[in-house]
């Protein structure tokens, strides 16, 4: 993958002022999520379907201020350093890119555990009736998640990187930017917009 990465920025990878249209990267869509007219990243190449097979661990594998947009959904919980990430976002946007991001929501999942509401909770990707177990499922998932994501918290990783704005989306599958991240609000599942399970901001540089 780190190969696979590097070879691709050094050989493909867009840069400024190349592309007619706007440049968008997604970064982690699986098997079900993949954007046509995005460049899709993702480390599983054999079980998932992307563009460029890379290690999101790693350096993104783009050239600086060479994308008007990234793109990742319930990916950043999964990386073992949020505050490189966002540095890298932040690198390969254009001055005025946008960078959407979301993942589990620890501000409601914090609420529905204060409140014991035990059945906002699922019980994947083991079975408890506690509110202790759902809410241990929802925020570690098998300790595949390492970090919980809050709105402060996102906010202070986005502001150290240099992010000059970031914004909390509310309804969670609205955007201030139609034309750059329309087509990913078809991915996005989320019914409970009053207290919704996944939290969503979206960053200027």
């Amino acid at each position: 993958m780190t190969v696979s990465g590097a070879l691709y920025r050094s050989l493909r990878a867009p840069r400024a002022g190349q592309a007619a249209g706007p440049v968008r990267a997604q970064l982690g869509p699986g098997q079900k999520s993949y954007l046509p007219g995005w460049i899709n990243v993702d480390a599983n190449a054999f079980t998932g379907k992307c563009d460029v097979w890379a290690d999101l661990r790693n350096p993104l594998p783009f050239h600086d201020a060479s994308l008007d947009a990234v793109y990742s959904h319930h990916v950043l919980e999964h990386l073992p350093d949020q505050g490189v990430h966002f540095r890298e976002v932040h690198r390969v946007l254009k001055p005025g890119g946008v960078y959407r991001v979301g993942g589990p929501n620890g501000d409601s999942a914090i609420r529905k555990f204060v409140e014991a509401d035990a059945r906002w909770f699922g019980d994947w990707p083991d079975r408890f009736e506690s509110v202790g177990g759902r809410f241990n499922n929802f925020v570690f998932c098998r300790n595949e998640h390492l970090t919980l994501l809050t709105e402060s918290f996102l906010r202070e990783l986005a502001e150290r990187a240099g992010f000059a704005t970031v914004t909390l989306r509310l309804p969670v599958r609205e955007t201030g930017w139609p034309d750059l991240f329309g087509d990913c609000l078809r991915t996005e599942r989320e019914n409970d917009f009053e207290t919704p399970h996944t939290i969503i901001v979206e960053c200027v540089r």
